[in-house]
């Protein structure tokens, strides 16, 4: 058993490793280079009867679990999206495992329901969210999408399938574009609505949502008898970071009195930029809007930021009142556990807090700035080599690009792309992924870790080119 000295000893050793790791992180291979099983075949069998000396479980974190880490926070880190962390985020994380405060509801910790209001007002004000709107940090992006849809479904039932269940009567829609997360996808399911009842609706030029086949397709819908209730717009998609156009989806969703859901989970941090602010237009009159700190933010995961025009709709859904969650103060503050799916909740308003303070707005504008600018001189590297092309248009940090070197069938450039990506992350010194543009095999680059400069930037994109002819010569 560890006790107080061991622990302040073991405390002190584990800051210096934290903060070498953080500097020095870039060099450890990016992508874990394991292969399956690796890592179990070094565990025990059984877990271990009697305590083991710290010692050598920290030997044994360095010599079996570290090689099997993919490293997140490495500026070469270039796959799916950053799940970035940062000094002020990882201090706050420490405290609040240190104190394992259980925030449910507000007489469980005060001070955990009322910063957590603040800051997310905070945010608000910076990103042009409407002021009345209400804010909720949830976990993920993936739970704030089911919490929208499941309010949307019953406000849309008069708040009757919560006690009643589902009937024939109810034939209910959903919309999304075919580019947007899998998120919706489950969310549907979760909430009983049935897969057969997601509408994927066409994307354009842009992949954006299509909103005139959109329309179109909520008209036929009504006239065949189904009731759409709600539809999810994306600022931002996870192929390509596409951004649907709010302002007309909001109009077609307040015509026809569906909700409008925004999933901004990555893109959204760029609200923080007042020249993306009209991204948003029209946003009064749509019903909610989430975006994930802990991509783009500096937040370490998990931190989800959720917004509301109703905050009573969304309280009615998930209001569940035991006896022993009765207080004298209900009524008067925010309960949160009557915001979201689960009951209890980590204080991760403090990560917020100590983000937010350690960077300041003008912070988190550079920064935010300074990876922009990253993509910019990236995007042009692409654009002048003639090897290479542009996918998609550039949005924000992302660029999405493919080798294409001349004399090479359409028919091949799929295989040597998947082949390039496969041979780039073997080396351990970059991870990035694709996705599929209009068929087309496709590699994304989003810049984004907290971390990341120019020289990084550079060196991928030496070891990319390097890279891409020797396959072409093999």
């Amino acid at each position: 058993m560890i006790d107080k000295e061991q622990f302040k000893k073991h405390g002190h050793q584990l800051i210096d490793w934290m903060a070498d790791y953080i500097e020095n992180v870039d060099q450890y291979p990016v992508k874990s280079q394991v292969e399956p099983g690796d890592i179990k075949s070094q565990l025990p069998d059984q877990a271990p009867n009697q305590a083991e000396r710290f010692s050598e479980v920290w030997s044994d974190f360095q010599k079996i679990i570290l090689p099997g880490v993919t490293h997140w926070q490495n500026p070469n880190f270039h796959a799916y999206f950053p799940a970035n962390n940062s000094y002020p985020s990882i201090l706050a994380e420490m405290i609040m495992t240190t104190m394992g405060a259980q925030c449910m509801i507000w007489e469980t910790s005060p001070a955990a329901a009322e910063l957590e209001e603040q800051v997310l007002g905070w945010l608000a004000l910076e990103m042009a969210i409407p002021s009345n709107w209400s804010g909720v940090i949830q976990d993920t992006a993936s739970t704030a999408t089911l919490a929208a849809i499941l309010t949307a479904r019953e406000k849309a039932s008069d708040f009757n399938i919560n006690k009643q269940g589902f009937d024939t009567a109810h034939k209910f829609r959903v919309y999304c574009s075919t580019e947007t997360h899998s998120s919706i996808d489950k969310a549907v399911r979760i909430a009983g609505l049935g897969s057969d009842n997601l509408v994927k609706v066409p994307v354009d030029d842009k992949l954006a949502m299509d909103t005139s086949a959109l329309h179109t397709i909520i008209k036929k819908d009504m006239t065949n008898g189904y009731l759409p209730i709600c539809v999810v717009s994306a600022l931002g998609t996870t192929g390509t970071v596409a951004i649907d156009d709010v302002k007309t989806i909001t109009a077609i969703c307040k015509e026809h009195h569906i909700w409008h859901h925004i999933d901004a989970a990555y893109a959204g941090t760029a609200l923080l930029l007042p020249e993306y602010h009209h991204w948003i237009e029209g946003i009064e009159d749509a019903d909610s809007f989430v975006f994930n700190p802990h991509k783009w933010m500096f937040t370490n995961f998990d931190c989800t930021a959720y917004y509301v025009k109703d905050k009573e709709a969304l309280i009615r859904t998930f209001e569940i009142l035991p006896e022993y969650l009765k207080t004298g103060s209900r009524g008067v503050v925010n309960d949160y556990r009557d915001w979201g799916v689960p009951l209890g909740r980590r204080f991760r308003a403090l990560k917020l807090w100590f983000v937010i303070r350690g960077f300041g707005v003008k912070g988190l504008r550079n920064k935010l700035r300074h990876h922009i600018a990253l993509a910019d001189w990236f995007h042009e590297q692409i654009s002048d080599n003639a090897d290479f092309e542009v996918v998609t248009p550039k949005v924000i940090n992302m660029v999405v690009f493919r080798y294409a070197p001349t004399g090479i069938a359409e028919s091949e450039l799929d295989r040597l792309n998947e082949a390039l990506v496969k041979q780039l992350n073997a080396t351990g010194k970059i991870f990035i992924s694709h996705t599929k543009v209009k068929g087309r095999y496709a590699i994304r680059m989003p810049i984004g870790q907290t971390n990341v400069e120019q020289h990084h930037i550079a060196s991928s994109w030496d070891l990319i080119c390097r890279t891409a002819m020797e396959l072409s010569s093999s």
